[in-house]
């Protein structure tokens, strides 16, 4: 069986919790027969073939971006043709562009969208985009939602309910690089023995603002890890905040990601908007079983960490709630790490690559015959 991945960005160009939920499912299939391609956009220009783990990527030539939103005219030709060769597409949601090659390509073989989330900050180019996007998730044979309560949520999962699956995202733990002594040694000499980590993009739903004015109660160290937008101004409020408890990590290799997930006492994860519809820090994290905090946002970050049990969960926009989980984590270190234990083992039940991938080959196989 082969499988066509559409997004707008992919490995190795960019590093996202989307990229990775198609890496897994690209790499997983593997073992069912299952053979995938992706294909993205790309500002370095088109190529072909480019060898990411056991499954190949290729690009279009990114021509504009607007809104989030790329743009490519050689994508038509592209999609074309590679969607030709194979039996399913994967559709990946929101991207718009993508509804318009779909209907423009008139390609006609089985369809599945994989419903990362809302769209949530276009609001008055939603209302143009609506009418589209209607008729692009009508048009699919089915629609995969990575939690119940998403679907729950969403007013748009709503209107195509009869058509949803819940698959749950999940992580390989054997796909995380192997990380030496020596460097664990040397992030511990750095940050010390016990610190909080953030792991993300530095982005306007993340609730980093507010988790820079809890860091003035918990005076914890905490590592942010990751880069965007807000980055300048993030570290400029830090500054001004006069929060030397907060390290600014930029952007790193898998390897130290790994290596700080492994050393820190827990995970703090404030996204306080729907666009963040899972997590992927999240399940990282319980993987390598570590407590969690987060937010009430009606999305899947909280069908991740169960309030109590795998962690603390907090309402959003909230500094204060947020700084007093951290001093209750932190305080109680039996109990924090009775919820990694907890978190480790809903990890397991619910959300390894292996299952993820078994559910998506399960769909796939139902749409082919």
């Amino acid at each position: 069986m082969k499988v066509l991945h559409f997004f707008k960005t992919y490995y190795p160009q960019t590093m996202g919790g989307i990229e990775q939920v198609i890496f897994q499912l690209a790499e997983g299939g593997r073992e069912h027969g299952v053979t995938a391609q992706v294909l993205s956009l790309s500002a370095h220009g088109a190529a072909r073939n480019v060898k990411v783990g056991g499954h190949f990527a290729h690009t279009s030539k990114l021509d504009l971006h607007l809104a989030s939103t790329g743009f490519s005219t050689s994508a038509f030709k592209d999609f074309t043709e590679l969607a030709k060769d194979v039996d399913i597409i994967n559709y990946h949601f929101p991207w718009p562009f993508m509804d318009i090659v779909h209907f423009a390509s008139r390609i006609r073989k089985p369809t599945v969208v994989s419903y990362h989330s809302d769209i949530v900050k276009q609001k008055t180019l939603l209302k143009l985009y609506q009418p589209l996007m209607h008729g692009f998730l009508g048009s699919v044979n089915r629609i995969v939602a990575s939690s119940p309560k998403y679907i729950e949520s969403s007013s748009t999962l709503q209107k195509f309910k009869d058509k949803v699956t819940v698959i749950p995202i999940g992580l390989d733990r054997n796909t995380y690089p192997h990380v030496s002594s020596e460097k664990l040694g040397c992030w511990k000499d750095k940050l010390g023995s016990r610190f909080f980590l953030f792991v993300g993009a530095l982005r306007y739903y993340k609730g980093l603002d507010y988790l820079l004015e809890a860091a003035r109660t918990a005076r914890f160290p905490i590592a942010i890890l990751g880069q965007g937008p807000m980055e300048a101004e993030l570290k400029a409020k830090a500054v001004r905040l006069g929060l030397s408890n907060i390290h600014f990590l930029g952007g790193l290799p898998d390897v130290d990601k790994t290596a700080l997930l492994m050393l820190c006492y827990g995970l703090v994860f404030p996204s306080h908007l729907r666009s963040e519809a899972f997590g992927i820090s999240l399940l990282e994290a319980a993987m390598f079983s570590k407590p969690l905090i987060s937010c009430e946002i009606g999305t899947g970050t909280t069908y991740i960490n169960i309030a109590g049990e795998t962690g603390l969960v907090v309402p959003p926009c909230n500094s204060e709630a947020l700084a007093q989980a951290m001093i209750t984590l932190w305080e109680n270190p039996e109990e924090s790490s009775a919820m990694g234990r907890r978190a480790a083992l809903r990890f397991e039940q619910v959300f390894t690559a292996e299952r993820m991938v078994d559910s998506y080959t399960e769909v796939y196989r139902s749409l082919l015959k």
